[in-house]
């Protein structure tokens, strides 16, 4: 039987019935399922996934549909590479240096001590090599990714008592986000990997002495400073750590020219409105912390350039003994050193000139 025919003279129940209708299934709604690192609580960096979930709806005319889910609602804070890469669920939305232990050159699609800021991580992405070499990368573990956010530069963390000598770093038991903590270390610290929705009661209850999160607005909302008086700047290991969406390989080449091109396009609106967030929030949150007896300090000189010299010999020891860190490592640093030379020439004069001014 002619197929127009068939269509023409049977209408769309006809068509169903005569199971000649792959076009129109061909059309169906799409729905995914994304698995997030962060509780719900911290409406700016769980909520770059909202924001991405709510373009890609919008941009398809509502055909593609992200549900997202915080942390512990479907897979573990930690477990979201797993269910991405075992196709459990087709994405998340994490830190990528949170699987440092799988592979250390998770980090560098995220943060190291002493790394680039985030305009010149934004920067490496989309104008240099590191999105294609953190995708060829990333592709090992069935995954493609996007850049899904970025803080900006971090605090350094709250302690319970105050680090006037690299001496008060050593036995200290302190929260850090992932690789940093290689660093830590090395200086005398015990380093834990705590999820944020865990950090308080760990600091209350003293099972650590430290802790570090993002800044001063999602730090006031988990409540540390009600725990630890001392607020540490900068955080050295967090110049400007980036966020990620990892999308399962497989659920991404099914995708549609078009939903390919939306889901780049909602991830980058994700990425630029994550940092304006941060940047708009954090000025005011500080004040009220700093007015609620939050005692401000700068990590000591000797421990920042001990924190340094520790973390060029961790990488040095990285170079030789893990060749995919080796490979992205090389390109990372050479864009780095590029872009320090035109910022301080652009951005620190002229920001070190206008923070001493009265506006």
């Amino acid at each position: 039987m002619d197929r127009r025919s068939v269509i023409k003279n049977a209408g769309l129940a006809g068509v169903l019935a005569a199971g000649v209708a792959p076009a129109v299934q061909a059309q169906a709604a799409i729905r995914w399922r994304l698995s997030s690192s962060f509780p719900k609580a911290l409406d700016t960096i769980h909520g770059a996934a909202d924001v991405f979930a709510q373009n890609v709806k919008a941009m398809s005319g509502g055909k593609f549909e992200i549900s997202v889910h915080a942390a512990g609602e479907i897979t573990p804070p930690f477990g979201v590479v797993d269910a991405v890469q075992q196709g459990s669920v087709e994405m998340a939305h994490t830190a990528p240096y949170y699987f440092f232990g799988k592979n250390e050159t998770f980090a560098l699609g995220c943060a190291i001590p002493f790394g680039m800021n985030s305009r010149q991580m934004t920067a490496w992405m989309y104008e240099g090599n590191g999105l294609k070499l953190m995708r060829e990368f990333y592709a090992k573990y069935n995954m493609i990714s996007f850049p899904g956010g970025n803080t900006g530069a971090q605090m350094g963390g709250w302690y319970r008592k105050e680090i006037k000598t690299v001496a008060d770093i050593k036995g200290l038991k302190m929260r850090i986000g992932g690789f940093a903590g290689r660093v830590l270390e090395r200086m005398g610290g015990v380093p834990q990997n705590i999820p944020g929705g865990e950090i308080y009661t760990s600091l209350e209850k003293g099972t650590i002495d430290a802790a570090e999160w993002i800044g001063p607005y999602d730090d006031q909302k988990l409540g540390f400073n009600k725990v630890a008086p001392f607020y540490y700047y900068p955080g050295w290991w967090e110049g400007g750590p980036q966020l990620d969406f990892f999308i399962n390989q497989k659920a991404y080449d099914a995708l549609s020219a078009e939903n390919k091109a939306i889901v780049g396009a909602a991830a980058a609106v994700a990425h630029t409105t994550m940092q304006a967030k941060y940047d708009a929030k954090n000025p005011g949150a500080l004040k009220e912390l700093v007015g609620k007896g939050t005692k401000l300090r700068a990590f000591p000189d000797a421990v920042m350039k001990e924190a340094f010299k520790q973390s060029m010999a961790v990488y040095d020891e990285l170079n030789e003994k893990n060749p995919d860190w080796k490979k992205i490592y090389g390109d990372y640093r050479k864009f780095q050193a590029e872009q320090n030379l035109w910022f301080r020439f652009t951005e620190m004069t002229f920001d070190k000139f206008m923070q001493a001014q009265k506006l």
